[in-house]
């Protein structure tokens, strides 16, 4: 007897998971904000919900990413039915562990959410450094988030007061990986694009120092914002990293792939990235920039599209359907940036502030409900094309 579907390939139950604990997490984090549920976890309402949407949900679509990704570069066999299922339940109880901590314990909690990305570093590593692929970076990667959530985790219990370092690093580990993936794949995609469609002129611009330099600038950023959230020279950083990241975006001939979808949400979800680093340096300047509105430009804005846009094409991709967006996928890519422009403005926005954040929550909640109820079928089912 085969395999399960759902079991063949880590995007499959990695995604799929995401997509619904993203789901999860708002409702309750909307709940919990507007009083009518009591969550029960050691953590604070607000660093719950920061928490689980950092390591929780972009912890799992890391996990279906790199998983579907290693088998492309090593070419060795993907991670798949019993030791894939161990890894999804691993992260499952994880999250289940931290929304149950006040009960359980948070030391259970810690172990297994931290558990979770070192099998998953160990997993990744060991199929890398076996076929000798030079991708051995992305595993530092995954330890490094590994240890930005451990250091999350010891402020709640109380055994370090680390002022929020923890969830900033795995901030800005995502970010990072953004701008590296996000610059490989963009202007591939755009120049893929547009030369099926004839064109041999203005097409992306080739990597060049100007991209080094670029990401160069927003890690330095980044790791002065982690540190020291407040320094005057960290928002002077963070300001030219976003100035470089909006010119290295101009550079990969966005506006001319306008009429695929899947195309251009890539450049939408990565324009997210410069606006968010625009406003975090300047709300390190001025208090009349709020400091929400940058840091949910940065996670609402280009975290959850960009990992919606890829997750959306690679299931596509890897289900045997065509990679074309249909009125579904275009409906989440509406919602989600909707969604998020709504959730960045509302701290300016002249309503009553909690309809706004529910107005937030409810567009961007249902780019993933749509993600769930479109996506989750080829989640689950065989492929489309008859292929294992």
């Amino acid at each position: 007897m085969g395999l399960p579907p759902l079991l063949r390939g880590g995007f499959r139950p990695f995604f799929l998971g995401g997509a619904v604990w993203a789901l999860v997490v708002v409702a309750l984090w909307v709940c919990a904000l507007s009083g009518a549920v009591t969550l029960p976890t050691a953590f604070d309402p607000l660093a719950w919900h920061r928490h689980e949407m950092l390591f929780g949900y972009l912890g799992a679509v890391i996990a279906g990413f790199l998983l579907t990704a290693i088998p492309n570069w090593t070419g060795r066999p993907p991670l798949a039915g019993a030791p894939l299922a161990a890894l999804a339940v691993l992260w499952l109880a994880a999250r289940f562990a931290i929304l149950f901590s006040a009960t359980i314990g948070s030391s259970i909690a810690l172990a297994l959410d931290v558990g979770f990305l070192l099998v998953l570093a160990a997993v990744a590593g060991r199929e890398i450094v076996a076929a000798k692929n030079r991708n051995v970076p992305i595993v530092i990667v995954i330890l490094l988030f590994a240890a930005a959530s451990a250091l999350d985790h010891t402020e709640t219990l109380g055994l370090a007061s680390t002022t929020g370092a923890g969830w900033r690093a795995g901030f800005a580990l995502v970010l990072m990986l953004i701008g590296l993936i996000g610059g490989r794949i963009i202007p591939a995609f755009t120049r893929n694009w547009l030369m099926k469609q004839g064109r041999k002129h203005g097409l992306p611009a080739q990597p060049s120092r100007f991209d080094i330099g670029s990401l160069a600038l927003t890690a330095l950023a980044l790791g002065g914002w982690t540190f020291a959230p407040d320094a005057r020279l960290v928002a002077i950083l963070l300001l030219g990293a976003g100035l470089l990241q909006a010119v290295r975006l101009s550079r990969w001939s966005g506006l001319s792939a306008a009429r695929d979808p899947l195309v251009l949400i890539l450049h939408i979800a990565y324009a997210w990235l410069p606006i968010g680093l625009l406003l975090l340096g300047a709300s390190i300047l001025s208090p009349a920039v709020p400091a929400t509105s940058a840091l949910h430009a940065l996670a609402a804005g280009a975290m959850a599209s960009m990992t919606l846009a890829v997750m959306t094409r690679a299931t596509r991709g890897h289900t045997g359907y065509p990679l074309t967006a249909d009125r579904w996928t275009v409906l989440i890519y509406s919602l989600v940036t909707f969604g998020a422009a709504v959730r960045v403005g509302s701290p300016l926005i002249p309503f009553d502030y909690m309809r706004v954040i529910e107005l937030a929550g409810t567009l961007w909640g249902g780019a993933f409900l749509v993600f769930v109820l479109a996506y989750g079928p080829k989640l689950i089912g065989p492929r489309r094309d008859g292929q294992p």
